[in-house]
């Protein structure tokens, strides 16, 4: 069953239990205003004839009857209930009937039980069933100077009253049908109306699964409403996807690409001693250290993509105290076997402490300083500094070599990519090397800067958060006082 169904049903459900219970309280408000006025009328018949008989007996009669004193007393007027809907019966105070309204084919019968207990001045109020329909009947005593002298039974028929009440039910049951019915045909458009912009955006992605494209996107309702921002999310959605199965194309072909090249070269050298270069010793040792290059590179290749990998699940960082002065004389040493003709100076070295990992910060001083060297030609000169700006610690890596083009700025953080100078084997690597950078930065809530000048060379600085705790007391108390 579509969920479009279901709230059609659960609508119409809810409908017919509200009209259910409002068309219960009606019948039940007007049901009972017919019977009170019902009731009323016949305490009003009640004491009309009360009135009546009390003003026809104002003193009391008495004549012999045998050996006793009868008292005499004049009836109630029963007799005026005759163009009415009241029926009349008045009874003596020994339970005899005396008198009942011409209107009233047949004597109604009181109970004993009833005659006694109105004797003792209790009124009464009651529905009968009779065979030619329900009686409402009053039952109440026959006053005379504060005694009781009878009993007053005064009642209505109610056939006509049930008859309207069965016609109000009939038109309350057949309107309430009507009602539902028009309710689910009036439901079933407007959750087919709401639901037809759903339907449309769940179209896009099924086109999308089916044609294997993330380029379609879904206008939406002009509407502010749940389902505008239904689709702007899902539209956001699809564009970060897009990016990222585009990425990932991007990441696939260009990992194949840098694989192929020292697959190639290690094949070239293979072929090579396999055609008899492994009996010249010359030839033998140079197979041999070109295959080594190629497997170091490998090696790095696979760390470099194994650590963006951890990366990207959520790899979290050891936080302890680093020295970055000592960290940056460590790296300058490792790296003055590599310099070749290139000059590697020290240049500002404060003496600064950050929260975070050693051995990460230092591998991406070392990515900013062998890039560096790689692109600066021999007699230029790379320098290594370290520095405080505001709250935070400037490891910066300086060279004067060839620099990078705007056009190559905004997108040299990002992997595998490389500007075209660095295409080359020798001078450039696999384009993993500032994305790394990138990463470390971020993971310590800090930030990497570039800034360079094409032919004059270019400036990286990575910027870590300073925890003034960390700092010597007067290094600590310049950061506080920033």
């Amino acid at each position: 069953m579509s969920l479009r169904t279901r709230l059609t049903l659960f609508y119409v459900g809810f409908f017919a239990i509200a009209l259910m219970t409002l068309h219960g309280g009606l019948y039940l408000v007007v049901r009972q205003s017919l019977i009170s006025s019902i009731d009323n009328e016949l305490r009003l018949g009640a004491q009309l004839l009360q009135q009546g008989f009390e003003k026809s007996n104002p003193t009391v009669l008495a004549a012999l009857d045998g050996d006793r004193i009868a008292v005499l007393m004049r009836q109630p007027p029963v007799r005026d209930f005759e163009a009415t809907n009241l029926f009349a019966q008045v009874y003596q105070d020994d339970g005899e009937r005396v008198g009942s309204s011409p209107n009233l084919p047949t004597p109604l019968e009181l109970d004993r039980e009833i005659f006694d207990r109105v004797r003792a001045r209790e009124t009464l109020v009651r529905t009968v069933e009779l065979e030619g329909g329900r009686l409402r009947e009053l039952v109440t005593p026959l006053m005379l100077k504060g005694q009781v002298v009878g009993v007053l039974h005064v009642a209505r028929s109610l056939n006509e009253t049930d008859r309207a009440l069965n016609l109000l039910l009939y038109a309350l049951s057949g309107g309430g049908v009507l009602v539902l019915l028009a309710a689910a045909r009036g439901g079933a458009w407007l959750t087919r109306a709401a639901f037809r912009p759903l339907g449309e955006l769940a179209a896009t992605p099924q086109s999308i699964v089916g044609a294997g494209g993330l380029s379609r996107r879904e206008p939406g309702p002009e509407a502010e409403d749940e389902l505008k921002r239904l689709t702007v999310t899902v539209n956001e959605l699809l564009t970060r996807l897009e990016a990222l199965f585009g990425a990932q194309r991007r990441f696939i072909a260009d990992v194949s690409h840098e694989l192929r090249t020292p697959l190639a070269a290690m094949q070239g050298n293979l072929d090579v001693l396999a055609r008899g270069a492994s009996q010249d010793p010359q030839l033998l040792g140079e197979s041999i250290t070109d295959m080594r290059r190629e497997v170091a590179r490998l090696i790095r290749m696979t760390n470099d993509l194994l650590l963006l990998a951890r990366t990207d699940s959520g790899f979290v960082l050891r936080r302890e105290p680093v020295e970055l002065d000592t960290l940056l004389l460590e790296v300058h040493r490792e790296l003055i076997p590599l310099a070749n003709q290139v000059q590697l100076c020290i240049g500002e070295e404060d003496q600064v402490s950050v929260p975070g990992d050693r051995d990460r910060i230092k591998q991406a001083l070392l990515n900013l300083s062998v890039n560096a060297l790689q692109h600066t030609p021999p007699g230029g000169r790379v320098t290594l500094g370290l520095a405080t700006d505001g709250g935070y610690a400037a490891l910066s890596v300086s060279d004067t070599g060839s620099g990078i083009t705007a056009a190559d700025l905004p997108y040299i953080f990002d992997r595998f990519y490389r500007a075209h100078y660095a295409r080359s084997h020798d001078r450039g690597g696999a384009g993993l090397g500032l994305s790394i950078v990138r990463w470390i930065a971020e993971a310590h809530h800090g930030t990497v800067r570039v800034s360079s000048t094409p032919g004059a060379g270019s400036t990286f600085t990575l910027l870590l958060p300073i925890d003034p705790l960390l700092q010597p007391a007067h290094h600590a108390e310049a950061v506080l006082g920033e």
